[in-house]
């Protein structure tokens, strides 16, 4: 999904915080991971939202799209990628700014088959997450809260492992997987880390369905209110 070089002068792209990228002594057991502390409206995006997507994605400069992607991508090849998600099989979060911009972009895809090696896997069904944060938005967990995000969603889909796919040198990404509990496999220069999920339970369906209609409420006043204060600035600007 992403490559990270250890030293990168850079290491919370993903949004991660600096409390999210502690280096724990070496044998020192991993904790569960957990969002950071105070709520952030996560609101659900669909095929209408295709524009904002691409949008925030041709905000991110052509190192950070290879971060993102693994490899170098062109803006047409955003466009084709935007164009191909299929809104009825995978899901997309997404976290706005206050001018309703998109600071962060979160995709769970459904893996083809049941789990990594095909039918007769026995992880059953998977989900791959992949996650972009702009600048602006970076420092501040961010990331880590659409990982946490798309664990609920993953549990309510009836996926069994969640993974991430990396290279080897993606340290941020292999580390908050790690915090998650997930198993990393590595081979060569790829690594990927396979997250086991729980079942899903009346509460994760009764949380997804609470955090989804306060995102969307929250949007909706920004929505309003920015809008009433560009009426106002109007009213009041000089002729």
């Amino acid at each position: 999904m992403t490559a990270v070089k250890p030293h990168d002068q850079h290491p919370d792209r993903f949004g991660l915080s600096a409390k999210d990228l502690a280096i724990r002594p070496q044998g020192t057991p991993q904790p569960k991971a957990s969002a950071p502390e105070g709520w952030i409206p996560i609101r659900d995006l669909h095929a209408r939202h295709r524009h904002r997507i691409l949008d925030h994605l041709l905000h991110l400069d052509e190192h950070d799209r290879y971060l993102r992607f693994g490899s170098p991508v062109t803006s047409d090849q955003l466009h084709k990628y935007v164009a191909s998600i299929d809104f009825k099989r995978d899901e997309v979060f997404g976290i706005f700014n206050r001018k309703l911009q998109l600071v962060a972009v979160a995709h769970l895809a459904a893996m083809p088959g049941k789990g990594p090696n095909g039918d007769n896997s026995s992880r059953g069904r998977a989900m791959e997450f992949g996650v972009s944060v702009l600048p602006e938005g970076r420092g501040r967990g961010l990331g880590m809260r659409l990982f946490m995000h798309a664990i609920t969603h993953a549990r309510n889909q009836h996926a069994s492992h969640m993974m991430i796919h990396a290279l080897t040198e993606n340290a941020p990404m292999l580390r908050i997987a790690a915090k998650a509990g997930a198993i990393v496999e590595r081979d060569g220069p790829d690594a990927e880390a396979w997250l086991k999920l729980p079942p899903d339970t009346v509460g994760t369906h009764l949380d997804s369905s609470l955090q989804s209609l306060a995102a969307e409420v929250i949007y909706r006043v920004k929505y309003r209110v920015m809008h009433i204060s560009d009426w106002v600035k109007m009213l009041i600007a000089p002729n």
